[in-house]
């Protein structure tokens, strides 16, 4: 399933190339679902639509804890790339047999760094979670003046039901 930004946009332009497939446990390729998002500079709103539309990606299809993290992790991603840069952001999310990869291409080339802040501050927390709580996230730079692409990957197995 492909879904196309409120703009109409085609996704794909300027973004990496894409990896293998993921593969069952016979090795056979397995078709990923993905959402992809155009979201406007300052268009905070969108944020929330963002988070909805993953939720709808992973119901029925991922454990309720992942979702739970997916949704906080793609949430601050997306607000980092509209608060700190001065443009929109292209959300694209892919879920893959039992792996979940969300990318947060903005057009800042500056690298994200990850700190602790302050304890009365309400600012600065967003990293700090993705690197606590992503099995796998990290920042890759496109090419020069074009932005980065800040991921991160969660096990999105879905619920296996009482032990």
């Amino acid at each position: 399933m492909r879904v196309g930004a409120k703009t109409g946009k085609l996704w794909g332009r300027g973004w990496p190339v894409p990896r293998e497939p993921s593969a069952d446990e016979d090795g056979e390729a397995v078709d990923a679902l993905r959402i992809t998002r155009s979201v406007r500079r300052a268009d905070l709103k969108a944020v929330g639509e963002v988070r909805r539309a993953l939720r709808e990606l992973m119901r029925h299809r991922c454990r309720t804890d992942a979702a739970e993290v997916a949704e906080l992790l793609i949430t601050e991603l997306v607000t980092n790339a509209l608060v700190h840069t001065d443009r929109g952001a292209e959300v694209h999310a892919s879920l893959a047999a039992t792996r979940l990869r969300v990318e947060v291409r903005d057009y800042a080339s500056r690298r994200p760094r990850p700190y602790v802040p302050t304890a009365d501050g309400t600012h600065g927390r967003g990293l700090v979670l993705v690197q606590a709580l992503a099995d796998d996230w990290g920042v890759d730079a496109l090419a020069l003046g074009s932005g980065k692409v800040v991921w991160f990957e969660l096990d999105a197995r879905h619920d296996a039901g009482p032990a």
